[in-house]
């Protein structure tokens, strides 16, 4: 029996929200016994060579010839952003409290539309962002064991996260997908290759390199899996599955760290989720 096209993109959604937090699962691992930068470094690598070696032969070198590379470069350097404070905060933190922090980031892009694009919040949106920001604060309540510093990590890779997306949608069409993922790559490859000095200190072994490298294939990976599911669905439509990456970091912090949260996080965690949920769905209300 065939699957129906809404029903592929959810499945393939589900298959990308399980990609990414084993990726952030493996990048936990790795970073406790070689660093943030060494693994960051590999794993860019790693994802430049595979977009070349996926765009050049069908483009050529054309495909770095974009439209509007301040915004591409500023696109890649978030996108690096990202990484550095999320990698630095699951050194630190809970994988699945690390995760439900970092998905205050389709809230911090209303937030940030204003300014940056112009686009009002109606009422039922800014109450989202409220009740997202409630499940923070639940999650590191005093006495929970996460009110330090090291929450501000994921914090700022969502802050991070909310600008990458409204670069993408700044950029547009004005560049292919391909180019803006290649170039994206690119800028944070040149971008670790810069801080190299500060961290070098021989490469790892080699099946930790290897592993690392993995990093790169299913970052790319999940990513393709995402763009085929916006063939199949809406991204409206679909923004609620991304939400089962926090279960699914839950699941795998508890299988590879003995990690399980307690209740408030649970809660919190529930509650970011709903807030996401709730501007998801005002956005389909708002589409004509």
């Amino acid at each position: 029996m065939s699957i129906s096209r809404p029903l592929k993109g959810i499945l393939l959604s589900c298959i990308a929200a399980l990609a990414f937090a084993s990726h952030d699962s493996l990048s936990k691992y790795l970073a406790a016994s070689n660093g943030v930068l060494m693994v960051l470094w590999i794993r860019y690598l790693s994802q430049s060579l595979l977009l070349a070696a996926w765009q050049l032969p069908r483009h050529g070198w054309r495909v770095l010839r974009v439209n509007c590379p301040g915004l591409q470069m500023l696109r890649g350097l978030s996108l690096l952003s990202i990484s550095l404070f999320f990698l630095s905060a699951l050194r630190l933190l809970p994988l699945a409290e690390a995760t439900a922090v970092h998905f205050i980031a389709p809230l911090l892009v209303i937030l940030l539309a204003m300014p940056l694009l112009g686009e009002r919040a109606n009422p039922g949106q800014w109450l989202a962002v409220g009740v997202g920001f409630l499940g923070v604060l639940i999650i590191v309540r005093p006495g929970g064991g996460l009110l330090t510093p090291a929450m501000l990590l994921p914090v700022a890779s969502a802050t991070c996260y909310a600008l990458y997306q409204l670069l993408t949608r700044r950029i547009g069409t004005r560049d292919s997908a391909g180019a803006t993922n290649l170039v994206t790559g690119l800028v944070g490859a040149t971008g670790m290759n810069l801080l190299l000095p500060l961290f070098w200190q021989g490469l790892p072994p080699w099946p930790q390199l290897l592993a690392m490298a993995a990093l790169g294939a299913i970052a790319v990976g999940g990513h393709m899996l995402l763009t085929i599911a916006f063939q199949y669905s809406s991204p409206v439509s679909l923004a609620p599955f991304s939400y089962l990456q926090i279960l699914f970091a839950m699941l795998l912090g508890l299988l590879l760290f003995d990690h399980a949260p307690d209740a408030g996080a649970l809660l919190g965690m529930g509650v970011i989720a709903l807030s996401g949920l709730g501007s998801a769905w005002l956005q389909t209300r708002l589409q004509p």
